[in-house]
């Protein structure tokens, strides 16, 4: 998208000027025109070199502060408060400066006369197009108060089902980092001083000792070339999954991986049908509300199948026939779609539908932990054995051959 800059009157004649971001000036009128503007000079910005910090070092909008603005422009809304006030209110109070200078840019457009929508559509770091739809449907109904409501309580149960996978998978992370950085010192300061033990005595060691010498000897001795190769690994990997065959495979193959891969499938199927169901409630065309939950639903794979529902629907066919082919649901859920469909309560069976998968996520989740126990002590067991092998059967040949003498 371009920036514009425009200048125009008002339905009351005053002249107002800022600036939006559209497509093409064709774009800049109709918004200008929606929101009551009649526009006299249209501009496109260019862009200027300018210092700005890198992405890592950038504050972020947390998933929290969305949930706390969402409540306070609903209770703002609802209590009558004129929009731009509510804005430049909260803008004065947010403690985070990201989240402050957007809403203080929104409030300047909003002055202008385009449409909250539209405004925070400038900001699509902040918020996604799912927000701004669900925003923009509330202002054409007459109920952003409720629009806001539907959001906050969106966001809230997005931010428990990461709160819970966050709390699954950190006991098995732990254990990772514990065992890699055991096999740091080992390598680096135990396994040396065997070595030069084992070396004075002159004799055949046995493979698992020569294994572990040499694996000790790379680490002290080439260690820079381990940091290359995990470096260049990390750079191709990270390059190939930022294309799009990359990020559709890598979203594929996620969804395969042993113990997680299911949880992670039935989150994304829960998440694409509470959003679906928010925007069914919100009056969201069918056609468009899929389109935006297969951006909606994290996963490029997933999405995919989600566009190929809305191909099919717009071709004519029914959404149960398209859920069906789709290969995403189960049985069960598929009736819960067909009596949805049936009855013409299709919103409120998807909500059923996210409440069946956020459950079965729960229960996988809270299990998680006993089912990756055995094999983290298995792993660790593993390891102890190659170890003890390692240092222990030269040892034993050393005092077999001292008693035979």
């Amino acid at each position: 998208m371009a920036t514009f800059s425009y200048q125009g009157r008002d339905s009351s004649g005053a002249l107002v000027k800022g600036t939006v971001e559209a497509n093409s000036a064709d774009g800049v009128v109709n918004q200008l025109v929606n929101g009551g503007v009649t526009p006299i000079e249209i501009s496109e910005k260019k862009d200027t070199a300018s210092f700005a910090m890198p992405a890592l070092l950038q504050r972020r909008v947390t998933l929290d502060e969305l949930i706390m603005f969402c409540r306070q422009m609903y209770s703002l809304t609802r209590a009558g408060v004129v929009l731009n006030k509510a804005i430049r209110g909260l803008s004065s109070s947010v403690p985070n400066p990201v989240l402050r200078e957007v809403l203080a840019d929104v409030e300047n457009t909003l002055n202008s006369g385009v449409s909250l929508s539209v405004s925070l559509g400038k900001h699509r770091s902040v918020f996604d197009d799912l927000f701004i739809n669900i925003i923009q449907v509330g202002e054409n109904s007459g109920r952003l108060d409720l629009a806001f409501k539907q959001m906050a309580q969106y966001l809230e149960l997005e931010k428990d089902t990461r709160r819970r996978v966050t709390s699954a998978i950190r006991y098995p992370m732990f254990v990772m980092i514990a065992i890699s950085v055991a096999l740091v010192v080992l390598n680096i300061w135990v396994i040396p001083v065997f070595a030069d033990m084992f070396q004075k005595f002159n004799s055949e060691l046995p493979l698992p000792t020569r294994i572990l010498i040499g694996t000790s000897d790379f680490f002290v001795n080439d260690w820079e070339w381990l940091l290359i190769g995990m470096a260049l690994l990390f750079g191709s990997v990270s390059y190939y999954i930022n294309t799009d065959e990359g990020r559709l495979n890598w979203d594929k193959r996620k969804l395969g991986i042993p113990l997680i891969g299911s949880i992670l499938e039935r989150s994304m199927l829960a998440r694409f049908s509470r959003s679906f169901s928010l925007m069914l409630k919100s009056g969201v065309p069918l056609i468009q509300a899929l389109s935006l939950c297969s951006d909606a639903v994290g996963n490029t794979y997933l999405g995919e199948k989600v566009r190929n529902m809305r191909e099919s629907i717009q071709r004519g066919e029914s959404l149960l026939r398209t859920a069906s082919a789709s290969g995403m649901f189960t049985p069960l859920v598929l009736q819960m779609i067909q009596v949805g469909e049936e009855t013409g309560r299709v919103d409120e069976l998807l909500e059923e539908v996210a409440q069946f998968y956020e459950e079965e996520v729960d229960y996988d989740l809270k299990n998680l932990s006993s089912y990756i126990e055995p094999i983290l002590i298995t792993a660790i067991a593993g390891l102890v054995a190659i170890l003890a092998l390692g240092i222990f059967l030269p040892m034993w040949d050393m005092m077999s051959v001292m008693q035979g003498g």
